[in-house]
């Protein structure tokens, strides 16, 4: 599977509350992703004294869609989109719409 954005990148919010706001990548569930510092939700959670968990309120990032982000580009300082391009010696990179520069170099 070739994804558009991955673990630790650097991406920005395209919308919703957080719009215009850069974060990292934690965590990849599918077609959602955590991102440090974004969608910030509270969850009420029961006390359980059997299994250590003390009750209250926590507050956590909750998933977003993937294509409600945009990868950052550090050339431009803005948000960018991605595409995949095969190189000579046959690998398979991600690069940046605006400029055709390569993202990063996989196997």
């Amino acid at each position: 599977m070739s994804a558009k954005i991955k673990l630790n990148d650097e991406v920005v919010v395209l919308t919703g509350k957080d719009r215009g706001r850069r974060g990292k990548v934690i965590r990849v569930l599918g077609e959602r992703l955590l991102i440090e510092g974004i969608n910030q939700v509270y969850k009420h959670v029961r006390a359980n004294p059997s299994r250590g968990i003390e009750g209250g309120i926590l507050e956590r990032e909750a998933p977003i869609h993937a294509s409600n982000v945009a990868l950052f580009n550090p050339v431009t300082q803005k948000a960018d989109r991605v595409g995949f391009k095969i190189l000579d010696d046959g690998r398979k990179v991600r690069v940046f719409k605006s400029t055709g520069e390569v993202v990063d170099v996989r196997t």
